[in-house]
């Protein structure tokens, strides 16, 4: 695949960015499975709080997944921060270090997802980038004119 166009100034249509975005719903659905295997990791050795945490990440990462074939709009309403790279930047780094625990999968899983949050934050700052498709249908959120 040719990524040059995904990269190159200029207008900025949809056809420009059509070969970043499956790139980018590969990696999200991607992060989305890490996150629910994750979670389904905190359930062992079972206690209260490795339960609590595993349920949440686990709830994280299927809203990830699903995320990349429909946005609901209380999503894009209440959780609009998951619409800009820095913003899923964070929340994936805020998810690597809740899933960062005693045993090696669980450190693999949050590395992981961290890096790519790491990534996604330094993808904010190319004004080259713009957002993939799925992630920029949620700015008609907070404050957005209907006319």
């Amino acid at each position: 695949m040719d990524f040059s166009d995904a990269f190159s100034d200029g207008d900025y249509d949809d056809a420009a960015y059509a070969p970043f975005s499956p790139l980018s719903r590969i990696v999200n659905l991607a992060v989305g499975v890490i996150m629910v295997l994750g979670g389904i990791s905190q359930f062992f050795p079972f206690g209260f709080q490795s339960l609590i945490i595993g349920i949440y990440v686990i709830l994280f990462g299927a809203a990830v997944a699903l995320l990349e074939f429909q946005v609901p709009p209380q999503v894009s309403r209440y959780a609009s921060f998951l619409f800009s790279f820095a913003g899923r930047g964070a929340f994936y780094i805020f998810v690597g270090c809740i899933l960062l625990d005693h045993h090696v999968l669980r450190i693999i899983a949050g590395s992981i997802v961290g890096i790519v949050g790491v990534g996604y934050i330094a993808l904010e700052f190319i004004p080259s980038v713009e957002p993939p498709a799925n992630m920029r249908e949620a700015d008609q959120g907070w404050g957005a004119e209907q006319v």
